[in-house]
């Protein structure tokens, strides 16, 4: 196996402009090419390098063949007082959450707390991105969806049956960054695992393993029957179960058997179901005393005892450190996505990275 290549940094700016100018050339209104380049970027910036521009490529030519409806029409049912169902009419997935989210905090500001289902959507990337959106309105925020193909078995299990279903919280701090939480109910996301294969790049010898004989598989290149391991055993499998329940099962998206592999089907429409939570901190105390409160709890756990060669490591500490890095110094990519976003570029008729 070759041995990975150095990565380039890229401006932030060259990255936003070359997605939204990709999603236009795709079909999508300005706005919402805009919307789409700004969520993707975000999962770059704060290091879930797997659902960032890297997706581009997929993105386009799913859009291409009509797998996307590049113009849907969002349809969003109030249910109840504290809950919405959305239709996303197999839009952009990143459309179709960031109007969940925007539904959600209205409903909680009247509730206190929403839920708010997506049906009809598409994969829309880091988890993380979208329970963040809520702490712009001083809310904490959760998510969750049915990842866009199974590659996961039940604990016991050598069929694979369950996705990757991420869960993410994100909570409002005060001084501190937001505590925010992304998970992948697998060791690892299969993003992740395309990613390495796409740099040639060995897994972990516990990422994978074949389903005819246990045992581990560590060539990317032998990644596509393989099967990827639930986080913690059984608790793994038996979260992402219950998260596709939530995701698919309730909002009439996908799950499951009748999940379609958008890897391996380009063409086909995913059904995708995703669900965002906001809730009001506000409706249990005073803002700024809970926000001094993380901010104390955080710096505490913080400055706790940590083992010998290791540092205490707390949800969002590594998310902010890379996102101001990266705002400042530049994505750092990988020269085989760099040549394959260039292909992208060149058949799509706009500027490569190199020329913005």
């Amino acid at each position: 196996m070759n041995a990975p290549m150095a990565v380039s940094r890229i401006p932030v700016a060259a990255v936003t402009g070359l997605i939204a100018d990709a999603m236009i050339k795709a079909g999508l209104p300005a706005a919402d090419a805009a919307k789409v380049a700004e969520l993707m970027l975000e999962a770059d910036l704060i290091g879930a390098d797997a659902h960032g521009v890297f997706r581009l490529s997929q993105y386009v030519e799913r859009l291409k063949i009509g797998a996307i409806n590049p113009r849907p029409d969002i349809k969003v049912e109030r249910t109840a007082p504290a809950t919405a169902l959305i239709d996303g009419d197999n839009g952009m997935g990143h459309v179709v959450i960031a109007r969940a989210a925007e539904t959600a905090v209205e409903l909680a500001r009247e509730c206190g707390v929403a839920w708010v289902g997506c049906r009809m959507s598409n994969h829309a990337g880091a988890a993380g991105v979208y329970a963040a959106l809520p702490l712009k309105a001083d809310m904490i925020g959760l998510y969750s969806a049915v990842a866009s193909a199974n590659h996961m078995p039940l604990a016991g299990g050598a069929e694979p049956l369950l996705g990757t279903n991420p869960l993410a919280i994100a909570v409002p701090a005060g001084d501190e960054p937001p505590v925010v939480l992304d998970i992948a109910t697998s060791i690892v996301s299969y993003g992740t695992i395309k990613n390495h294969r796409l740099q040639n790049k060995p897994l972990a010898h516990d990422w994978m393993v074949d389903p005819a004989t246990g045992a581990a598989v560590t060539d990317p290149h032998q990644s596509a029957h393989a099967l990827l391991l639930p986080m913690g055993g059984y608790k793994g499998a038996g979260l992402a179960l219950m998260l596709g329940l939530l995701g698919g099962t309730l909002n009439g998206a996908l799950f499951g058997r009748d999940v379609v592999d958008f890897n391996n089907r380009p063409d086909a429409v995913t059904n995708t179901g995703q669900f965002v939570v906001a809730l009001d901190p506000a409706r249990f105390q005073k803002l700024d005393v809970f926000k001094a409160e993380v901010d104390r709890h955080v710096r505490s756990l913080r400055a706790s005892q940590s083992l010998p060669g290791h540092s205490v490591r707390l949800p969002g500490d590594e998310r902010a450190r890379r996102r101001a890095d990266r705002l400042q110094n530049g994505l750092a990519l990988p020269p085989e996505l760099l040549k394959q976003l260039d292909t992208m570029a060149g058949e799509l008729g706009v500027k490569r990275l190199a020329e913005r």
